[in-house]
């Protein structure tokens, strides 16, 4: 008989959210999974299942039966557990009650610290079918469900009323209860191709039945993958080419369980309207894919139907029917906002608050503006555009589109203020502004652009952090991680030499703030997420730390620095280098007293102290003009030159010498020469 057997559960639920079904499920089966290996129940492959009403999981060759494991638990020295007569203390007495044994059963274990007494037992594996329902009850209750419902006068909770469970090890049914539901070997098909249950005779006819009588494609990513194809070949029969957005490829996987596409037409008119508009209109109302010819918009869409029609074309023109008005209320829209310009939506901000605490939208527009030309002006950007986007960047959150659509912000901003006759680079820094986005994102093209967008974002993070609203763990309901690592990759990317310390002493200012305590903070906040950038480029800690202890302040030439370190950090006299410079970094440390500013060279008692003096005079005025230039590369080179003087000094010369005079001399010297390398960055970090 074997002692494995495949083992699946299914729990079968109302419609789950469909944005968020393939983490659920996925999560339910990592729960599983974990539960498992703790127990230390073996196990083969592990398939996860969802549709919008189930979450299954199924896991070939489970152990049925836990593993006898031999358990050895310690007790009192074997010096304190017996008296001198021979007779048990109360600590030999009471481990010996605690393990259900007499002091004479225990046994004694010799060890490098003595003797102890111990008590050795077996402890017999439990069944797998008696885990298993704890585990699944755990791994559902351990699911990412924000806010749990109940219903009926049931004190259950899930996210979504459940209605069906099925539990089966082999070709048995798992005897136990979750979330209220008795399990069982029965399982639905879909809610109108195939409504009669379904009896599975074992865990593995369970995909196969389901498809083939219950018109069910339970995996999800065979499903997703399903859908992808149909779509790509509907947009083939207008000879165009399907747009096909994750997120919403993923929703529309979690919105169907038989997945049929089908394409609709809407009236070429409305391409007379901004295509984003349009698309907006398709994707966030209707979850229809688009289509498009020569990176065209076409005037049609596909839609996935949850069932295989048997008159398709009354099912497209329904949907044609209901994607119409949509598409009017978007010509509505375009219309009507062009009626008035866009800078008149300007005090309209004043009503918006941007946070309780901080002002309205308007007032953030101000200080944009105010930042924004401080911007251009360390830049030499001629401030008038500049100060008229930043103007005119949350304008279109008044209008009646944005408010129907708020994803399409910053977007109509710039068809309106083209439609205004604004300057084109205006227009275009409107959209750019709010660039990035997303990790991963583009950046701001325009030099306009991305000013505006780094003094919006630089007000929001000074702003929220003056109030105290800092992120902490997951939570970030302002994004400012996400704004943080914007303004850095575009100060950086963008090769902006632009003062970061400056620049948000300047927004504190605008916020009035009484103290730069919060100047310090954001910066640390932002060195923080400037070492996961530099972490997922692949640069060691190490070199983000040793650029960090010269605390360059404009992020460019941080950048610059990094590079140049991580090169001479390959070079053959990087690792002596940075070893000497720990070395004296650690000497100096310990250094109480006042140092001479100047190296009395008549105090030298060796030639290595000569040596080492004279090629770090002749190479300072050098290293001083490289490293002006922000030639880090060959200043460290010039640097680099040192390193067998610095050798020989510490092989021949003794510095902590007991002559006071001497040994702050060398001192001195060893200061100069580490603050030669301090300024580029703290090598010493790299040993």
């Amino acid at each position: 008989m074997s002692n494995t057997a495949d083992f699946l559960v299914e729990l079968g639920t109302e419609e789950l959210p469909p944005k968020a079904l393939e983490k659920l499920s996925k999560t339910f089966s990592d729960n599983l999974v974990e539960s498992l290996e703790k127990a230390g129940v073996t196990f083969g492959e592990v398939e996860n299942f969802a549709s919008p009403r189930r979450l299954a999981v199924k896991i070939s060759s489970i152990l049925l039966k836990q593993e006898n494991k031999e358990v050895e638990r310690r007790g009192p020295a074997v010096s304190a557990a017996f008296k001198e007569d021979g007779c048990p203390t109360p600590a030999a007495v009471g481990f010996a009650r605690s393990c259900g044994v007499s002091v004479d059963e225990l046994e004694k274990a010799d060890t490098d610290k003595g003797a102890w007494l111990v008590f050795r037992s077996t402890v017999k594996g439990e069944e797998t079918r008696e885990l298993l329902p704890s585990m699944v009850e755990e791994a559902l209750a351990k699911l990412p469900i924000p806010k749990r419902m109940r219903w009926g006068d049931s004190q259950t909770q899930f996210v979504r009323p459940v209605h069906w469970l099925v539990m089966l090890l082999g070709s048995d049914v798992v005897d136990c209860s979750v979330l209220g539901l008795k399990a069982g070997r029965t399982t639905k098909g879909h809610r109108f191709h195939y409504p009669e249950p379904i009896e599975l005779p074992n865990p593995s006819d369970y995909e196969s039945l389901l498809e083939l009588n219950g018109h069910v494609l339970a995996n999800f990513e065979k499903r997703k993958a399903a859908i992808k194809a149909q779509v790509e070949q509907a947009a083939l029969k207008v000879n165009g080419l399907a747009v096909i957005d994750e997120a919403l490829l993923n929703e529309v996987t979690g919105l169907v369980e038989w997945p049929k596409a089908i394409l609709g037409n809407f009236d070429e008119k409305f391409l007379e309207i901004p295509s984003e508009a349009l698309v907006s209109a398709m994707k966030s109302h209707q979850k229809y894919f688009h289509v498009i010819k020569d990176d065209e918009l076409l005037p049609c869409f596909i839609t996935v139907s949850n069932i295989d029609s048997k008159n398709p074309d009354t099912v497209k023109q329904g949907n044609e029917r209901v994607i119409h008005p949509r598409l009017s209320d978007a010509d509505f829209f375009w219309n009507t906002d062009r009626k008035t310009p866009l800078n008149t939506e300007l005090q309209k901000l004043k009503t918006v608050v941007f946070q309780n605490k901080l002002g309205t939208l308007y007032d953030k527009t101000t200080r944009v503006m105010g930042l924004a030309e401080a911007i251009a002006k360390q830049l030499g950007v001629d401030k008038k555009h500049v100060v008229r986007a930043a103007e005119l960047s949350k304008c279109d959150l008044m209008t009646e589109m944005v408010g129907e659509f708020p994803e399409l912000q910053g977007i109509m901003g710039r068809y309106y203020a083209l439609h205004d006759k604004e300057d084109a680079e205006v227009a275009e820094a409107i959209l750019e502004h709010y660039m990035p986005r997303f990790a991963g994102d583009s950046l701001p093209p325009s030099k306009v652009g991305q000013i505006v967008s780094l003094a919006d974002k630089l007000d929001t993070l000074v702003g929220i952090f003056s109030i105290g609203l800092i992120p902490t763990g997951d939570k970030d309901p302002f994004a400012l991680r996400r704004a943080t690592l914007g303004i850095l990759r575009i100060m950086i990317e963008k090769s902006l030499l632009l003062d970061l310390d400056k620049l948000l002493t300047i927004v504190a200012k605008q916020y009035s703030l009484k103290n730069n305590e919060v100047v310090g903070v954001v910066y640390e906040f932002m060195m923080d997420r400037l070492k996961g950038y530099y972490h997922e480029q692949g640069y060691r800690p190490q070199v983000f730390e040793a650029v960090l202890a010269a605390r360059p302040t404009i992020p460019a030439n941080f950048d610059a620095r990094m590079n140049s370190v991580a090169l001479f950090e390959k070079s053959p006299e990087s690792e002596a280098l940075a070893a000497a410079n720990k070395r004296i970094s650690n000497i100096l440390r310990k250094n109480k007293e006042e140092l001479p500013s100047d190296v009395n060279v008549d105090l030298f008692e060796g030639e290595q102290e000569n040596i080492l003096y004279s090629r770090l005079t002749e190479l300072e005025s050098d290293v001083n003009s490289l490293v002006e230039k922000q030639d880090y590369d060959q200043a460290l080179k010039l640097l680099s030159q040192l390193k067998e003087s610095i050798d020989d000094f510490f092989d021949h010369v003794m510095v902590m010498t007991d002559n006071k005079a001497v040994r702050n001399n060398r001192l001195a010297m060893l200061s100069k020469l580490y603050q030669q390398f301090s300024r580029i960055a703290d090598i010493s970090k790299l040993s």
